[in-house]
């Protein structure tokens, strides 16, 4: 029989893994709570054709990367490749829209079968904000904000960078679609055979090609600043006047797109050199026509999601925050009263710990390694005087301490 192993793509979070996980979520949650957003939990699957509408049945997530079942019902299931599409299925299901302007926070797992490599899992977490029913350019200024100020909070602002681009309104997009399409096909022969799939559902994808032959050519491609009408370009420079207002410094970057028409005016990633060729951590745009694409009301929207894992992996390890006391029970008859310590501490709040067997210092080299801050040794003479030996496993000290004054000389520690 083989060895099981975990699906190809995924992987199990581990005590350090889980530890680092939580504290993205948790100091993200926190700073998002600052600006008024408030936590929203979507199913883990949703009916496929959520997925379909918005991402577009031409998209390479909806045609390669979606993992998409018929359940035993007969209906067809995807588990959720990105949040956006089921925050706006809830705001569209759940009636939602009266009560806009919303602003919501997510976290949680999602789904892609795409060619696993460093800090991109086919089960990856992520991160998320979204902003609905703000169609003002500043709204686009506190989303980008917001995850500024995440990024600021876990401590890896100075490991990214902004990078920011306009797509412009529908008007703006149309006329440079057309001038973009002329523009490649004249160069048809030698875009690459991705990039010529492309030309015809999604055009605007090839723009940030990562193939040499097709940035040549990108090169000298018009850009979109030029078709930009009055409107757009109003929008954009409030956005640029607002990050500038709060000394956010952003590169501006022409080639910075999305492909579905649903999106407009801004878009934007945070990005680093620190992770190899994949380099972004944050992104997001403006998506004033996703709503409407899925069937309900016409509803502004901008927002970004940002992956977990390669947010863990710019903090680095993170320490547990628990201060480990030990509880050792010194010789076998002291085993069920050195229990009950451990359960009355943990009922006082206390981090305890009871190993389960082995020797002094067995159970001490245990507490050592779990790092555990002091050792509570409850031996039958000190037990007879109703006292404890408390020992700092930092400095070696000890002394022995009433069992009535445990907890408060405990204190000290934690």
């Amino acid at each position: 029989m083989s060895k099981l192993q975990p699906v190809r793509g995924t992987h199990d979070l581990l005590p350090g893994d889980s530890r680092a996980h939580r504290h993205v979520m948790d100091l993200a949650r926190s700073t998002a709570g600052l600006y008024g957003y408030e936590e929203i939990s979507t199913p883990i699957f949703e009916f496929t054709e959520v997925f379909k509408r918005t991402l577009g049945d031409v998209s390479d997530i909806v045609t390669k990367e979606m993992y998409t079942f018929q359940d035993k019902g007969g209906e067809w299931i995807t588990l959720r490749p990105e949040n956006t599409a089921g925050v706006a299925r809830a705001l569209i299901s759940g009636g939602l829209s009266q009560n806009l302007p919303l602003k919501y926070f997510y976290s949680g797992p999602m789904f892609r079968y795409e060619r696993p490599q460093k800090g991109r899992l086919r089960q990856f977490h992520q991160i998320g904000a979204e902003l609905l029913g703000v169609p003002e350019a500043l709204g686009d200024v506190e989303i980008i904000a917001l995850g500024a100020h995440i990024l600021k909070t876990l401590g890896v602002a100075d490991a990214v960078k902004l990078e920011l681009n306009t797509l412009g309104d529908g008007e703006s997009r149309a006329e440079f679609r057309a001038s973009l399409v002329k523009y490649l096909s004249a160069h048809l022969k030698e875009l690459s055979q991705e990039s010529r799939d492309r030309l015809d559902r999604n055009p605007l994808r090839i723009l940030d090609s990562k193939d040499e032959g097709d940035r040549k050519i990108i090169a000298e491609a018009p850009k979109l600043a030029e078709y930009l009408n009055p409107s757009s370009r109003d929008f954009f420079q409030t956005v640029c006047a607002g990050l500038d207002r709060l000394d956010l410094a952003y590169e501006l970057n022409p080639h910075l797109v999305r492909g579905l028409d649903y999106y407009c005016h801004s878009a934007f990633e945070f990005t680093t050199e620190a992770l190899g060729a994949q380099g972004a951590v944050l992104a997001g745009g403006r998506y004033d026509g996703l709503v409407k694409t899925m069937g309900g009301p016409a509803t502004a929207g901008v927002g970004w999601a940002a992956g977990i894992e390669r947010l863990a992996m710019l903090v680095g390890e993170v320490e547990s925050e628990a201060k480990i006391i030990a509880v050792v029970p010194v010789g076998p008859d002291m085993e069920a009263q050195a229990f009950a310590l451990t359960q009355e501490l943990r009922g006082a709040g206390f981090c305890a710990d009871l190993a389960f067997r082995g020797n002094i210092s067995k159970r001490l080299k245990r507490a050592n390694r779990m790092g555990a801050v002091c050792a509570v040794l409850l031996g039958g003479e000190e037990a007879s005087r109703n006292n404890v030996t408390v020992r700092d496993l930092g400095s070696g000290d000890q002394q022995e301490v009433s069992q009535e004054g445990l907890q408060a000389h405990l204190k000290r520690y934690c």
